[in-house]
C-alpha cells in the first residue's frame, strides 16, 4: 500500500511539473531587462513567451540605446536582472568586470537606409546613389547618438566605409555635418520622425524595418557591418565616442554587428533571470523568435568569458 500511495505521488508531481512547465521550484518575482531599442519587438514577444511559461514571473522591459543602457547600471547603480546590448562590447568595456563576469553573442544584424513612400528621392534611391540623394538639400535624413546607441557609431562607421567603397573623399564629412538636428538617443526614436514626414530617411538596422514593415535599401557588405569575413575592412574605419569615466575617449573600431547579453551582478532575481536567459538562447524558443523578427542567431559563439559563465549557459557559447 505504501508503495502504491509513494507511486501516486510520484504521478501527481510530474503532472503538477508538466502543467507548470517546468520542474523543480516555481520562479516568481519581478525580471528587470535593459535592453537595445532594436530589440523591443522580438523581446515583447520573448517576454510575453517567457510569462506564458513562468506565470509566477513579472517581465520588466525597459529599452534604450546599449550604451545608456550600460550607463543606468554603471553610473546610477540602478538594479537590473538582464541586459542585453546591440553591441557586446558594450558590456565587455562598460560592465566587465565591476558590474558583470560575463557576456554571450547570439544575434547578427546590418545596416540599411530605411524610408517610406512619401520620402523625396524614395523613387529614385538605389546603392549607387543613395549618397547623393541624402545629400540633397531639401532631403532630411536621422541617426541616433553615438555616446548613446550602437546604431549611432554603426553609421558614422558606415559612412566612413561608404567613402572608401565609393572612393568619394569628403563624404562621411558631408554627411556628418548634414542633418545633426535629427539626432536621438536610439534609432527607434527615429520611426516617429520618419513617419509623420520630419525625415526621409534613416540610418537604421534591417531587423527594425522588417519589424515595423518599412521600406530600405540595403547596403553592399562592404558597406553595411554584416559579415564576419569582412572584419578586416571594417575595422579599417573608426569613430570616438565617450568612455566609461566622463570626460574620457574611447576609439571605436568597425566590426560586424554583434549582439551580448548578461546578468549584472546587482541582480535582485538572479534565478529567474538565469532561466530568461536559458529561454532566450534556446533555438527553438527566444532564438525562433528573433530569427522570424530579422535578427539570425550565432549562437553558439566564442566568448572570452567562457570560465565565467554559469554551466547552465556554456552549451549557448565557446572558449574563445
Amino acid at each position: 500500500m505504501k508503495r502504491i500511495q509513494l507511486t501516486l505521488l510520484a504521478i501527481i508531481l510530474i503532472l503538477s511539473f508538466t502543467a507548470t512547465g517546468q520542474a523543480g521550484p516555481r520562479l516568481s518575482g519581478d525580471i528587470v531587462i535593459f535592453h537595445a531599442g532594436s530589440l523591443a519587438v522580438p523581446f515583447m514577444e520573448i517576454a510575453g513567451e517567457f510569462m506564458r511559461k513562468h506565470p509566477g514571473v513579472h517581465v520588466i522591459r525597459e529599452a534604450a540605446g546599449s550604451r545608456s543602457c550600460a550607463r543606468k547600471i554603471s553610473d546610477l547603480n540602478r538594479p537590473c536582472d538582464v541586459m542585453a546590448s546591440a553591441d557586446y562590447t558594450v558590456i565587455d568595456s562598460l560592465l566587465i568586470p565591476d558590474h558583470a563576469s560575463w557576456n554571450i553573442k547570439f544575434a547578427a544584424n546590418e545596416m540599411a537606409i530605411v524610408y517610406h513612400k512619401g520620402s523625396r528621392g524614395a523613387k529614385r534611391i538605389n546603392q549607387s546613389n543613395w549618397h547623393e540623394i541624402l545629400c540633397e538639400k531639401k532631403v532630411r535624413f536621422g541617426r541616433s547618438d553615438p555616446n548613446a546607441d550602437p546604431c549611432g557609431y554603426r553609421a558614422v562607421l558606415t559612412m566612413k566605409l561608404a567613402e572608401k567603397h565609393l572612393k568619394q573623399p569628403g563624404l562621411a564629412a558631408k554627411l556628418l555635418k548634414k542633418d545633426t538636428r535629427y539626432i536621438r538617443p536610439k534609432e527607434t526614436d527615429l520611426l516617429a520622425l520618419l513617419e509623420s514626414n520630419t525625415i526621409d530617411y534613416i540610418f537604421l538596422y534591417r531587423s527594425v524595418a522588417e519589424q515595423h514593415g518599412l521600406q530600405f535599401l540595403l547596403l553592399p557588405d562592404e558597406v553595411n557591418l554584416k559579415r564576419v569575413s569582412l572584419t578586416d575592412l571594417y575595422k579599417t574605419v573608426s569613430v570616438e565616442i565617450s568612455g566609461k569615466k566622463p570626460g574620457t575617449k574611447i576609439t571605436k573600431k568597425g566590426a560586424p554587428m554583434v549582439y551580448g547579453v548578461t546578468i549584472p551582478k546587482n541582480s535582485r532575481n538572479p534565478k529567474a533571470a538565469l532561466e530568461f536567459v536559458k529561454f532566450l538562447l534556446d533555438e527553438n524558443r527566444g532564438m525562433a523568435i528573433m530569427r522570424r523578427n530579422g535578427q539570425p542567431s550565432i549562437v553558439p559563439s566564442g566568448t572570452k568569458t567562457y570560465e565565467e559563465l554559469p554551466r547552465v549557459l556554456r552549451k549557448y557559447a565557446k572558449r574563445g
